[in-house]
């Protein structure tokens, strides 16, 4: 059997091929000519790319509250409501604020680094842990089942013929490193894994140091020493990495007893240490805040607001020192989370699994602001209410191929494995295109709305659409999609068709128009 073909079982099998080096844990990196294509000077190919996972399910409207609907959201939520005059204010958005733990992430945005968007999520959210996060990771429908990642995809895409050969003199370093964790399916690409996973913080600086924490003086003890000795002879890439980590001497300042800043600052010091490792991801768990998200007698302190203190401080101090460094118009960061939480909060001071949330992109190169309007919460909520998905989770993936790592259009759908909009999200590059200018000519418009709202039966759509493919669904209460009105091509301006919902429940409804990189979302009501 030739060793890509194994290679390829064995990863299918799930069989562990790498080695393991205390913390340090290897997978052979499917061959994808990103990294190749990143260093041509030819192309904007000197970009990198940071993940932050918030692993839980982060509660987006007690991270970006939408003040305009703070009175709705006061009675949906008053176990856990944030006082109104403790939301940290956001230039130019008067409508929407920060959490109070997220001071450093509010003065970010105001230096106009930090491009927010609202309700992002996926039709028919699974609201389990674990599939909500393979959907995420792989970019799949809820329906779908992939055993590839979206990132590990683009990787093949960019290094076809890895694993054979690699290292090499053209791409001496891993495609991808995951710290903070085991490699991810977020990194799986068709033939085999594509990140170098480490899952210690400290080890890293043990191992670039030269020290070795001390066995047990045991036979066990004994068989760890060989193991660690075997595992350093066959590292590939581990003297690579302390090189990279060696070549730098000084890095600003990150706060000691926050692991996600720490797991920041080695990746700070990777990019900047030289290495050609273009995608990073990084960890922060505990946003599943069924209970304790807030303290009973203050609601800006508890769970919640500790862990966005550490996400906000972690993020300002890795920015602080890719310009320390140097580096900062190299990366973007973006974090993402597999769902957001409820609407109404609970008895025991939390919230429960949620649709849609905000999503952060923050860098020099972002298109700063907030896209997007704020999401509308019912008047009387109810438990199995949810925010309505604005925009897909993976138009913010394609956004990113394309404008940052300047992925071409014909490809883009290959390794997406769908054809989603492109977002205003990354200022002008290489790969810029007429998007911003296109939406700011459509600020203010109504791009689709019902008549006669509120209906009994049926109503009149119309929606105003350009020559690009128009999506129009239909979502209930809970963020689950009910019903596709249309997707397909339909002239230019407006149009209308009939919704007949006579067999739906009453309830309040959102339509939903995706017409290109333009979204809109509507409340309709029915009787």
């Amino acid at each position: 059997m030739k060793r890509r073909h194994f290679i390829k079982s064995a990863a299918t099998a799930g069989v562990v091929l790498p080695a393991i080096f205390d913390g340090f844990f290897m997978k052979a990196f499917a061959s994808s000519p990103l990294v190749k294509a990143l260093q041509q000077a030819a192309t904007d190919t000197d970009h990198v790319l940071v993940l932050i996972q918030l692993g839980g399910g982060n509660d987006g409207l007690n991270t970006l509250i939408p003040l305009d609907q703070y009175s709705a959201l006061y009675s949906a939520r008053p176990q856990v409501i944030l006082p109104e005059s403790s939301i940290l204010p956001l230039a130019g958005a008067d409508n929407a604020g920060l959490h109070p733990a997220m001071g450093a992430l509010q003065n970010l945005y105001n230096e106009g680094k930090v491009s927010i968007v609202q309700s992002v999520g996926y039709p028919n959210q699974n609201f389990s842990h674990f599939r909500s996060t393979d959907i995420w990771m792989t970019g799949a429908d809820a329906g779908q089942n992939l055993n590839t990642g979206w990132m590990g995809r683009y990787l093949h895409y960019e290094y076809p013929n890895y694993p054979d050969d690699y290292p090499n003199d053209t791409m001496p370093d891993p495609p991808a490193i995951e710290i903070g964790g085991t490699q991810s399916l977020t990194f799986m690409g068709p033939v085999t894994g594509m990140a170098y996973a480490i899952a210690d913080p400290n080890f890293f600086y043990e191992f670039v140091s030269g020290i070795q924490t001390p066995s047990a003086p045991t036979p066990a003890g004994e068989q760890l020493d060989y193991v660690r000795l075997i595992s350093r002879q066959s590292q590939v890439y581990g003297q690579r990495i302390k090189e990279a980590s060696d070549a730098i001497t000084a890095q600003a300042t990150y706060p000691d007893d926050n692991n996600l800043a720490q797991q920041l600052r080695i990746v700070a010091r990777l990019i900047a240490g030289g290495m050609q490792t273009r995608v990073y991801m990084v960890h922060i768990n505990g946003f599943d805040t069924h209970d304790s998200q807030v303290e009973n007698d203050d609601h800006t302190t508890g769970e919640h607001a500790l862990l966005l203190q550490y996400l906000s401080d972690a993020i300002a101090a890795f920015q602080n020192d890719l310009q320390f460094l140097n580096i900062a118009d190299r990366v973007l960061a973006m974090t993402f989370s597999e769902f957001g939480r409820r609407i109404i909060g609970n008895d025991s001071l939390g919230t429960d699994h949620g649709a849609a949330a905000p999503m952060f992109i923050v860098g020099n190169a972002v298109q700063p602001g907030i896209l997007g309007s704020n999401p509308v919460i019912p008047a009387f909520a109810t438990e199995d209410d949810n925010i309505p998905m604005q925009y897909d989770f993976r138009s913010v993936y394609a956004t990113l191929l394309r404008n940052w790592f300047c992925l071409p259009d014909t490809d883009l759908v290959s390794v997406m494995l769908q054809d989603f909009p492109v977002l205003p999200l990354i200022a002008a590059s290489d790969c810029a295109n007429t998007a911003l200018h296109e939406l700011h000519q459509q600020t203010g418009l109504t791009l689709i709305q019902a008549q006669p709202n509120p209906f009994a039966q049926q109503t009149t759509v119309s929606f105003t659409n350009t020559d690009q493919p128009a999506l129009i669904q239909v979502f209930d209460s809970r963020g689950q999609l009910v019903q596709t009105l249309a997707n397909g091509r339909f002239p230019a301006g407006t149009n209308t068709l009939v919704w007949n919902a006579e067999k739906l429940p009453a309830g309040i409804y959102y339509l939903r128009l995706q017409n290109g990189f333009r979204q809109q979302v509507k409340a309709v009501v029915k009787l």
